[in-house]
């Protein structure tokens, strides 16, 4: 029997990728019905952010939200809806005054930032269990995520049957979170993303991926993604190594070299081939959710 390869559909993400590519969705109708498609297309689970719908930069706003994760639940498309935690985390120090916080900042509470999963309770939410720097692509912020907020976080998700996806950008990060499932913060195995190609962590390269799989707990489950060119080769390694697959146009705008993806479910459907190519075969929502231990 083949086996089982979880894809998640990362559908909208926060940078700055709405001018770049016009089928980036911006608006909750928007970011729910690509969603949808890409569940069709194959995507077992699918990864939202939210965006101001009128400026189409990113949003933690509850109500974006709400209505986002409504559309979704109230459709007949079994998917399992995955809620990003990610934003407040960015700070951006003045170079003369510390505190003279510069472009960029967006840095809040740990509560705030997991508000709309304490309400929602979607079946996963991601945990970036990672402080790193930005700069050049990006802004020249820092993504912080400290011990003590990852803890309360982490809590707050276990007490709520919430399974943390947890993104981890370099090889402290993987540490750190295999930490945090041994002091009990984290169900054990642990369901593991390696972000891979992003400035300045880890680079997408077999070599990085594998040392980075090299350090995860026993019995952990995972997945890895590349971003942009770096997509399709670190889904195939990760599909080849034992992994799940993640796809979408928060990590990628292109569906091949020069030619904009015109839709998250075509992403998808790329990946879907690729799985099968490689001897593996798409896990439905339901497979998904027997792999992760899901309860929401």
């Amino acid at each position: 029997m083949a086996r089982k390869v979880i894809i998640t559909c990362a559908v909208t993400g926060s940078a700055d990728t709405v001018a770049r590519n016009p089928a980036v969705p911006v608006t909750p109708a928007e970011i729910a019905q690509s969603a949808l498609d890409a569940a069709r297309a194959g995507a077992a689970i699918v990864h939202v952010h939210v965006r101001n719908p009128e400026t189409g930069k990113a949003s933690m706003e509850l109500d974006h939200y709400r209505e986002t994760a409504g559309r979704i639940r109230q459709s007949e498309t079994d998917v399992v809806l995955n809620l990003t935690t990610g934003y407040g985390a960015r700070l951006s120090p003045g170079v003369e005054d510390p505190f003279d916080y510069g472009p960029g900042t967006t840095f809040t509470s740990p509560a705030r930032r997991i508000a709309h999963v304490g309400e929602l309770r979607p079946e996963i939410c991601s945990l970036d269990v990672a402080t790193m720097n930005s700069g050049g692509v990006r802004d020249d912020s820092v993504m912080i995520n400290s011990p003590p907020q990852l803890r309360y976080m982490a809590d707050s998700m276990r007490e709520w049957g919430v399974v943390p996806e947890l993104e981890v950008f370099d090889v402290g990060h993987v540490r750190l979170a295999a930490n945090l499932i041994e002091q009990g913060h984290v169900e054990p195995p642990g369901f593991f993303q390696l972000c891979l190609g992003i400035e300045w962590g880890a680079p997408a390269t077999p070599e990085a991926l594998s040392y980075m799989k090299s350090l995860l707990p026993a019995g952990a489950h995972w997945a890895a993604f590349g971003i942009s060119r770096d997509q399709l080769p670190i889904a195939g390694l990760s599909v080849l190594g034992g992994g799940h697959v993640r796809t979408g146009l928060e990590d990628n705008i292109y569906l091949e070299r020069g030619v904009l993806a015109p839709s998250n479910a075509a992403l998808v459907e790329q990946a879907v081939t690729l799985v099968r190519m490689l001897g593996a075969e798409p896990a439905t929502p339901a497979e998904a959710r027997g792999i992760l231990g899901t309860r929401n």
